[in-house]
């Protein structure tokens, strides 16, 4: 459990929650009796003064499900004094990612410390046990020094709270990923997924027969080495799309993972006619090894720069969510209401106040020559898989009598003549400027996020000729921005969010969190808020991204309790084009990692989603971060039949989840 290169990842359901509150009881032991000064006042350096018996466990009644009470309880005083304080810790700890296997956990307590300072006095004593009874050789000393550095970095995830810590514990079933292989540091290229040697086949129908529409196509995928041999475990990135490009039809699928090799897509059949399926390697489950490593290690590789200025005096300093304390000085910009950490080394002459703006500094690309091999456009990256037969099903209609609506699919729509057809019920409308004019008549839309948004925001104003942009002197990149439509009194207006952004220089002033935007919103049934954050977040730990999205969703729960007429409509991610250099910022599986995140937080929440994930999954046209003009127009038109719904046709835009993450997530 104190080993954090594993924790209690490998226990089952049942034996975690006795492991944790174990671990809870020998946090509190040693706390209770003082181990720590007794350490300390007899010489912590000297390992023959370690207690070599493991402290008694206290008779103890709490379920880890009690344990996570007594947070949210926050009323009892003197336990929240003693027993709070570490339960805290442990599940800070317990719910944050594990180091990679090749590091040092000892390394990892040294830094940590001060972090989880009972925790760390645990695994002191349990991680430098020795293996056999003989007496610890006197020049070997395992201990981990007393005399700790400061923490090394400033990062949003080291300061969750306890009840956030309780949401990241939940969305562990919806983050999980099948353990990747470990990489030595001559690993050969040869050894690792390769979509060349790699094959799928279309299974037969069940029950035999011919293909018909409502049916459900399985594929088998099989990954293979450069030498043409099996994987024997899974973690690779594969996209699924079952298409027609004569009809300008086409759904994504569905990718399960067997964690040995080989997976299965499971696609709907839901246009007659030959329908062609297509597997696409997008990253070797290596891949994903590096990427986890570079999340882990090196979270600032983008960075971000401040210019100061007083008088004729100017500075500029770097900033980041995660900066080397130990370095200089800092300036605390930690937004006041939503607890959003931000900081910027400290100028050497000026003061913290005399920060102007704000703008992207630079990327910082620290791999090995072979690491780099693993991300090779037309080689391992976005690489389709071959058939290793046909590749195409003909799909008949159904048989009259039967039932011509119910399709049982796991997709959210799918592309018919080139139309986005929702499958939860929404009738998605077509929409020509006239209709454009009269759905948004005498309504305020608010956007805010990132560019992906900000280009629904230029469709409007392109489509719309009576929606004008007023000049407010900012930049077309980051906003603000408002556009008005006198005659139809529509006011659509886009905002950047706030910090980390990798926009071009933009003041201070004008870097503003979206929570803190929702509270201003008076909102009502003349109001449409339209949100995108994920791009910008992709560097980060999912931490970072968690906390931005939670304290979203409390200002937007906070905005339909007092205006629950308002629409709220959430962006989700899209899959875009890989170089090297936007798979290591921007990667598929960054992106589809927080997509989940982002679904799992707002379950359960009176909001709608355009789901441009499978939107642009199952379109023909080449995966873009920002999306051709044809995808743009089936995002509005989905937006827009949310705001102007045929009546009865709405039921929810969220794909039904295996748990149930707004059960703990309303705690918070």
């Amino acid at each position: 459990m104190v080993d954090a290169r594993y924790k209690d990842r490998y226990f089952d359901s049942w034996k975690k929650v006795d492991a944790r509150t174990m671990l809870q009881c020998v946090v509190d032991e040693m706390v209770g009796g003082g181990t720590d000064q007794q350490e300390e006042a007899a010489g912590a350096d000297d390992p023959s003064q370690e207690d070599v018996n493991p402290p008694s466990k206290k008779a103890r009644n709490e379920s880890l499900q009690g344990m996570y009470q007594e947070i949210l309880a926050e009323n009892d005083v003197v336990q929240q004094a003693a027993t709070g304080v570490t339960a805290s810790q442990v599940q800070t700890y317990l719910a944050e990612i594990t180091i990679l296997k090749t590091a040092c956990p000892l390394m990892y307590w040294n830094s940590n410390r001060t972090r989880f300072p009972a925790l760390a006095r645990v695994a002191r004593k349990y991680l430098t046990a020795p293996c056999t009874s003989d007496k610890v050789s006197a020049n070997v000393n395992l201990k981990l020094s007393t005399e700790l550095s400061k923490p090394t970095s400033i990062c949003s995830f080291d300061s969750l709270s306890p009840k956030e810590v309780l949401v990241l514990d939940c969305l562990r079933d919806a983050i999980f990923w099948p353990e990747t292989p470990l990489l030595k540091s001559n690993f050969s290229l040869n050894d690792t997924s390769d979509p060349a040697h790699s094959t799928f086949t279309i299974l037969s129908r069940n029950g035999g027969g011919s293909w018909q529409v409502g049916d459900q196509l399985r594929v088998s995928i099989k990954i293979c080495d450069f030498h043409g041999r099996p994987k024997k475990s899974g973690g690779d990135v594969l996209f699924a799309r079952l298409h027609n490009r004569t009809f300008l039809a086409g759904v994504a699928g569905h990718v399960e993972d067997h964690h040995n090799g080989s997976y299965s897509a499971v696609f709907s059949l839901l246009w007659e006619g030959n329908t062609q399926v297509e597997v696409t390697l997008v990253h070797p489950s290596e891949a994903v090894t590096v990427l986890q490593k570079l999340t882990q290690e090196q979270p600032d590789r983008i960075y971000f720069q401040s210019f100061f200025r007083s008088g004729s005096v100017t500075e500029t300093t770097t900033c980041n969510i995660c900066l080397n304390a130990n370095q200089q000085k800092l300036c605390n910009y930690t937004d006041l209401n939503t607890g959003e950490p931000w900081f910027c080394y400290k100028p050497k002459i000026l003061d913290c106040d005399a920060r102007i703006s704000h703008a992207k500094g630079g990327f910082r690309q620290n791999l090995t020559a072979m690491e780099e091999k693993l991300f090779q456009s037309g080689v391992n990256m976005k690489v389709s898989i071959p058939a290793s037969g046909p590749a195409n099903v003909i799909v008949l209609p159904k048989p009259k009598g039967e039932n011509q609506s119910t399709v049982e699919t796991r997709s959210t729509g799918y592309y018919y003549q080139g139309a986005w057809h929702a499958l939860d019920g929404t009738a998605v409308q077509q929409f020509n400027s006239t209709a454009m004019s009269q759905c948004l008549k005498g309504k305020a839309v608010y956007i805010y996020g990132d560019s992906t948004v900000r280009q629904w925001y230029e469709y409007l104003t392109k489509e719309l000729p009576e929606l004008k942009e007023f000049d407010l002197q900012s930049s077309k990149q980051t906003g603000p921005r408002m556009a008005l439509d006198y005659v139809n009194k529509v006011l659509v207006t886009f905002h950047s969010h706030g910090p980390p952004i990798r926009f071009g220089t933009m003041p201070v002033n004008q870097l503003h969190y979206i929570a803190n935007e929702l509270d201003r919103v008076a909102g009502g049934s003349d109001t449409l808020v339209v949100i995108g954050i994920w791009s910008h977040f992709s560097t980060f730990p999912i931490e970072v991204y968690i906390r931005r999205l939670l304290n979203i969703r409390r200002a937007v729960v906070r905005l339909l309790t007092r205006a629950p007429a308002t629409v709220v409509i959430i962006r989700t991610a899209n899959p875009k084009e890989l170089t090297l250099y936007e798979t290591l910022t921007n990667s598929d599986w960054f992106s589809l990692q927080r997509d989940k995140v982002l679904r799992a937080i707002f379950e359960g929440v009176n909001v709608r989603l355009v789901d441009a994930w499978e939107m642009i999954l199952a379109h023909h046209l080449p995966h873009k971060l920002h999306p051709e003009s044809d995808i743009i127009k089936n995002m509005v038109d989905v937006l827009l039949s949310y705001i102007c719904p045929i009546a009865g046709s709405f039921k929810s835009s969220f794909k039904k989840l295996d748990f149930r993450p707004e059960i703990c997530i309303e705690k918070v």
